[in-house]
């Protein structure tokens, strides 16, 4: 593609800072990173690439401002985040033998279904519960696969991610959010190896949205933590219901394919 005009850079750079704030937040930056790559030109293998590099500048953000408050042990964690990019590297060096339409039919209906659970289970709040397993064999089980979908195919991860925290793990919302930043990283890191080696990334792009990134999730997770489950909840909710919105607004989407409309 041409060189990338500094306008649509700058909106580029603002896409990013709103999508960095929301990430940090309760998931789904890439509803608005993907699509404004898309309408400024950038092709689809470019976008995914691209994309990976600027959402790992996100996820670190997150990440550091949630350690220094003490919501996510770095190093305790170290063995989930690495399950978490070799799951992303696997997704991604087999995205392209991973069954698209399939993914494409049933995650409308799993973000809304996550949208409902989240709106209505009651207490859920940031106190941890007891979990159904512990967090070792989460690590070894759930991460590598929630991961390799990132890897492979990835919006909703941070949903996924976040599901499965409070309702296998315990964890409350504000300490599953802290956590699946750190695992949204490691699986984002994965992904970007594989992508580099295949040459599919813009590299002024990807590094002017990944600031942008960065600074909006720093505003993101401080708003976040002073707040907690009443601002996480509602936002991951809508976050959810539109990303669903989006996949079947989409012309091409086998379920509309399907239904003739």
């Amino acid at each position: 593609m041409q060189d990338i005009t500094l306008h649509l850079l700058l909106l580029l750079f603002a896409a990013a800072f709103f999508a960095g704030f929301v990430d940090s937040i309760a998931g789904g930056g890439g509803l608005i990173t993907v699509p404004a790559m898309l309408l400024a030109g950038i092709p689809p293998l470019q976008t995914l690439g691209t994309n990976k590099v600027q959402s790992i500048c996100g996820a670190a953000s997150a990440t550091i401002a949630y350690a220094r408050q003490g919501h996510v042990q770095l190093r305790t964690q170290l063995p989930m985040a690495l399950m978490a990019v070799i799951g992303g590297m696997l997704g991604a060096a087999l995205a392209t033998i991973m069954p698209g339409d399939v993914l494409r039919i049933i995650l409308p209906f799993l973000l809304i279904a996550i949208a409902l659970y989240f709106a209505f289970k009651p207490n859920l709040n940031d106190i941890e519960k007891h979990g159904r397993m512990s967090a070792a064999l989460f690590g070894f089980t759930f991460v590598p696969l929630i991961g390799f979908y990132d890897g492979a195919f990835g919006p909703g991860t941070g949903s996924f991610f976040m599901l499965a925290f409070v309702t296998l793990v315990g964890f409350g919302m504000l300490k599953a959010t802290a956590h699946t930043k750190l695992l949204n990283f490691g699986s984002n890191l994965g992904s970007l190896i594989v992508f580099i080696f295949s040459g599919a990334i813009l590299w002024k792009v990807g590094l002017t949205m990944g600031l942008g990134q960065f600074l909006g999730a720093q505003l993101g997770s401080r708003l976040a933590m002073r707040i907690g489950a009443k601002l996480i909840k509602p936002l991951l909710v809508i976050v959810c219901i539109a990303f669903a919105i989006k996949l079947l607004a989409d012309p091409t989407n086998p379920v509309r394919v399907w239904l003739g409309f």
